[in-house]
């Protein structure tokens, strides 16, 4: 099991701590493990703690999750070639904060793409 108390990544997945939430985030309600990120080939990343939230902005590809305690895991779901758990830890002074950034690929004339 991996620990990160600032940065880790498990596989397509970015884990980054910040200060606070961004405004205008909107939590999402789950029911059952918390998936973080999907995965069209059925692998998703989950977080198995009902105490953990997540928020989303306008940004597909970045979400973030909030929880007060002492770790969050992350588990990949994947019968084989399956990343390591990651524990994220969470601060000793009120709650922890972790930016959730997917990686994709470079698509030409993809609609996420931005032009200059």
């Amino acid at each position: 099991m991996k620990t990160a108390t600032r940065m880790a990544a498990q596989g397509d997945v970015l884990f980054r701590r910040i200060d606070a939430l961004p405004i205008g985030v909107r939590r999402e309600f789950h029911d059952g493990p918390l998936v973080v990120a999907h995965s069209e080939t059925g692998h998703n990343h989950v977080i198995r703690s009902p105490a953990v939230e997540l928020y989303s902005g306008t940004d597909p590809l970045v979400s973030f999750i909030c929880f007060d305690g002492p770790f969050a895991d992350v588990e990949h779901l994947r019968d084989f070639h399956t990343h390591e758990t990651v524990r994220l830890l969470g601060r000793e002074d009120g709650p922890s904060y972790f930016e959730v950034r997917r990686q994709r690929e470079y698509v030409f004339d993809s609609p996420l793409q931005v032009n200059d």
